[in-house]
């Protein structure tokens, strides 16, 4: 087991020390730095915080705890903390940001889509999580986000891509780099063509029947 694969309970994080003046800088940036790193984390709670490489003052939720902020597979997931009073891509760029106390912001996976990318209007598709009460009783029932891995049609064979590309065309967002899940972290980051080798999985029927 690697370092980074081992767990920390999250409340043995250090906590965010609260800012002084003498920590100056630009006005607004002061002010969104001093929210970031005295409020917290409200959707994170007691869970399981997996160790960032490089970062060993934050640490990154679990992607199942990640997959159960989807209403269901596909869904935006719900924003997990307070307003922070800055931008969202502020910590969301492109490669993410360690807070200390706080956790690691994951990067911006809509780079590379024509529209979000251009806009980064996030509260559009993403919401605070305000309540966990109901806001009326209803049957629907999402489903789950699979989270097996692509499936390889021999051992050696480069594995299917097991989700849709639209918003998620930036592979190494979650696939590479601080905020990757070990789970589904890429073994060879170098290689950025993924699509050369790697094909979406559009039907489970077989392509061609054996003569």
């Amino acid at each position: 087991m690697s370092p980074w694969e081992r767990r920390r309970p999250a409340g043995s994080f250090p906590q965010p020390r609260i800012w002084s003046r003498r920590d100056a800088g630009a006005p607004r940036k002061k002010a969104a730095l001093i929210l970031l790193l005295t409020l917290p984390l409200a959707a994170c709670g007691r869970v399981t915080w997996e160790l960032v490489p490089g970062h060993p003052e934050a640490g990154k939720s679990p992607a199942a705890v990640r997959a159960a902020r989807r209403l269901y597979d596909g869904a935006p997931p719900v924003i997990p903390h307070q307003a922070l009073g800055a931008a969202c891509v502020s910590c969301h760029n492109g490669e993410g940001v360690a807070v200390a106390g706080l956790g690691f912001a994951p990067p911006f996976p809509h780079a590379q889509t024509a529209g979000p990318a251009r806009f980064t209007r996030c509260e559009q598709c993403h919401v605070y999580r305000m309540t966990e009460k109901v806001f009326h009783r209803n049957t629907f029932a999402g489903l789950a986000q699979d989270l097996r891995r692509g499936r390889r049609l021999y051992a050696t064979a480069p594995p299917v891509i097991p989700h849709a590309l639209f918003l998620r065309e930036d592979c190494l967002a979650c696939h590479g780099g601080p905020a990757a899940r070990e789970a589904i972290r890429t073994t060879h980051p170098e290689r950025i063509r993924c699509r050369q080798c790697h094909a979406v999985a559009t039907t489970t029927a077989v392509f061609r029947p054996r003569s």
